[in-house]
């Protein structure tokens, strides 16, 4: 039998060759692919992290299809996920973590392709509910960087100034502004509530007592549908746990993945013996 020291020895010193099993991260509607700077190297660790970029609201495939007049849907992205992973990826199963509008796409693509779906993790995902509240709508339409971060921490001061600048720049591009605007109409009234009895994948969904997007106890009750479902409140938390918390998230999210026993609840020993993936050779 194994000592758990070796996990401990594998997470310090890992082997360097060899394919780790992949992760799939889905950001949400008011972020980029690289909003995960604070997850994506401890993730890289564990696993072979992919950040497919499918909301480029200033990319020519966007305004390709707004020119025709054509919506920014769900079935769309997904659609778009389904195209990066079968062409650029190649690896089945995946993992997924998702954060806000990133959490319908996840749910719908799981649901449409269980047998390309490992395991999920749903940060205070949206499409829980018939209703959401978009106040990052009124920061984007009034050029007001400081209200989109007011409405998505509950910690302002976690958000990191670059983030900032960012907005401010975008505010200004009137192609990206347009973009935006299109995939919030095109994928507001989509509900993924019903398709959550149809993932047939472990999914651990996490929600935050201080969202002011997506309801905290909206997200409760959705949980409860979930075949294969765990969930966690994190209290004194926004609508990026990923962000404001990145150190429990981060190892939460290894463990989760990577267990043979994945829960909600792991204990400090569990996570500190995570060891990085592997994928098995056939």
């Amino acid at each position: 039998m194994r000592s758990p020291l070796n996990g401990l020895f594998e997470r310090i010193r890992p082997r360097q060759y060899g394919r780790k099993q992949p992760l799939i991260l889905l950001n949400g509607l008011a972020e980029q692919a690289e909003t995960w700077y604070r997850n994506r190297k401890f993730w890289s660790r564990f696993f072979d992290v992919h950040t497919p970029n499918i909301l480029a609201y200033e990319g020519e495939a966007f305004h390709r299809r707004i020119a025709a007049r054509e919506p920014i849907s769900i079935d769309y992205l997904v659609g778009q996920l389904y195209t990066y992973l079968d062409q650029f990826v190649q690896t089945p199963p995946y993992h997924f973590v998702s954060s806000s509008l990133g959490g319908k796409i996840a749910v719908e693509f799981a649901a449409r392709h269980p047998q390309l779906v490992n395991r999920v993790v749903l940060l205070c995902p949206s499409g829980m509910g018939d209703r959401e509240q978009l106040p990052i709508m009124d920061g984007v339409v009034g050029r007001d960087a400081h209200a989109v971060v007011r409405s998505v921490f509950h910690k302002p001061r976690r958000a990191d100034r670059e983030m900032l600048r960012y907005y401010k720049s975008k505010f200004n591009s009137r192609k990206w502004k347009t973009g935006f605007l299109k995939a919030v109409r095109g994928s507001l009234e989509h509900t993924v509530r019903e398709r959550l009895k149809d993932m047939k994948c472990p999914t651990l969904l996490v929600t935050a007592s201080e969202d002011k997007i997506c309801c905290p106890k909206t997200a409760e009750e959705a949980a409860r549908t979930l075949p294969y479902g765990h969930f966690l409140k994190i209290e004194k938390c926004g609508h990026a746990p990923q962000i404001e918390i990145p150190s429990k998230i981060n190892k939460l999210v290894v463990h989760f993945l990577s267990s043979t026993r994945p829960t909600a609840h792991p204990s400090w020993t569990q996570l500190l013996l995570v060891k990085p993936t592997r994928v098995t050779p056939q």
